[in-house]
Order: C-alpha cells, then sequence, then structure tokens
C-alpha cells in the first residue's frame, strides 16, 4: 500500500459480505455449480484467518438467503452440506482461535440435524471474545424485520410492552444481531451492485463496495484493499463533511 495507514480513518469493526460469482465461477471452468460452492468454502477460511489480522472484530457472511430456496433442490441441498461440512470440519480450529461463532436466520425450515450442528457451534464458542464469526444462514433482512414487528406486536397486546415505548433500540434489541455493532463495511463479489436483502436494519449506514472478483478467487489481498478504501471514505451519517459551510 502506498499511503501511510496511520493517517487514515480507523478501519471497520464489521464487515458483511455477500458472497456472490460461485456459480459463475464454476461455470467458467465446465463444472457444476456446487463445485462453485465447494470452492468459495476456501475463500470463507481465508477471509476468517485473515479478518482478525486486519483488525476486523465482526465478520458476517451471506451464505443462504431466505429466497435461495427458490433454486434446483439439488444445489439448495449442496448448500445445506457445505454448512454442515464446515462446520464439522473447522469448529475445534475456530475454537482455538477464540473465534465465537453464531448463525441468524430462521431455523424452523432447517433439518433437526442441521439444527443441531448449529446449536453445537454456538454453545462450543460462546464464550470466545477475540473474534466473532456470524453466518447468515436461511436470512432476509425484510424477513428479519417482520419477525421483530410480529414479536413485539405480540408483547403489545399481552400488555408486557407499551407500544409508545418502541423505538429503534428496542427494535434492535430483538434482532437475530442484537449484540453485534452495526455494519460498518459491506462487501459484494461478483461485480454485481445491490444488498439482495441483506442486513437491511444494521448495514443503513453501512459504507458499500462492490467488486469484480468471484467469491471463490476472494483473498486476503482483496479485503486488505477492501478495508483500505473504507479507511479513505469520510463517514457522516447523515450530517455535513468537515469542509461544508
Amino acid at each position: 500500500m502506498s499511503e501511510d495507514v496511520s493517517a487514515l480513518s480507523p478501519g471497520p469493526r464489521h464487515v458483511a459480505i455477500i458472497m456472490d460469482g460461485n456459480g459463475r465461477w464454476a461455470k467458467a471452468r465446465g463444472r457444476p455449480r456446487a463445485f462453485g460452492h465447494a470452492r468459495g468454502v476456501e475463500a470463507v477460511r481465508r477471509v476468517v484467518e485473515s479478518a482478525g489480522d486486519m483488525g476486523v472484530r465482526h465478520l458476517t457472511l451471506f451464505s443462504f438467503s431466505t429466497e435461495n430456496w427458490n433454486r434446483p433442490a439439488d444445489e439448495v441441498g449442496a448448500l445445506f452440506e457445505l454448512l454442515r461440512r464446515y462446520v464439522e470440519a473447522d469448529l475445534e480450529t475456530l475454537k482455538g482461535r477464540g473465534v465465537r461463532i453464531r448463525i441468524i436466520g430462521r431455523r424452523n425450515d432447517l433439518s433437526d440435524d442441521l439444527r443441531a450442528i448449529i446449536e453445537r457451534a454456538e454453545t462450543g464458542t460462546r464464550h470466545n471474545v477475540g473474534f466473532h464469526l456470524t453466518i447468515a444462514f436461511n436470512y432476509g433482512g425484510r424477513d428479519e424485520i417482520v419477525r421483530v414487528a410480529r414479536e413485539l406486536a405480540r408483547a403489545a397486546k399481552a400488555g408486557e410492552i407499551d407500544p409508545d415505548v418502541i423505538d429503534s433500540e428496542a427494535f434492535a434489541a430483538r434482532l437475530d444481531t442484537d449484540d453485534l455493532p452495526d455494519v460498518d463495511l459491506v462487501i459484494r463479489t461478483s461485480g454485481e451492485q445491490r444488498i439482495s436483502n441483506f442486513l437491511l436494519w444494521q448495514a443503513a449506514y453501512a459504507e458499500l463496495l462492490f467488486l469484480d472478483v468471484l467469491w471463490p478467487d476472494f483473498e486476503s489481498k482483496h479485503l486488505a484493499a477492501a478495508i483500505e478504501t473504507f479507511q479513505q471514505r469520510e463517514r457522516r451519517y447523515g450530517g455535513l463533511d468537515a469542509g461544508a459551510a
């Protein structure tokens, strides 16, 4: 890097990544989409290993959306199997490195064995504080907001909460990410420029960065460059920039 990093603004605490491009990566090589997803897991490992060294303390990865159920059944099954294999293969290593794992999203659509694996990963790492890895699986931002709205409505109807005291903090406290900081940086790979229903509430003031690299080709250098780009931006949260009159 040519610029003095010490002169830049602080790096992001919470990075969220939309891991896109597995299918196109596989198609370009004449392989099935499931092969691309499998190679994408290797990119996950690279990013998890390097993010903490770059000052990131919270990493959230979009693995499977509520809309992905519309994909062919064999691809859905392959995505489920990859989550299972990743947790089973990497859990002890992640636990030993102080990584806390959590899975956000709806679980009632998942099989009993997959829910058991998720619970084992979360329970086994819940006391770790060094690095927080969140995997959004069977997750949709709108679905999450609707679930919270229903929960608050039921509580208000039962007289457990006064509707007039419901504010953004009360709402955020019931989100899947209730004890995580808001997202600072959202990265999407593959060149697509949309957030695809990902962390709609949590990323309200996040910086967005769209990269042309396909997810299986994503390496530590891409994350480092993204963080440097983030540091060069001025975050105003709806206010004026420092030089405005």
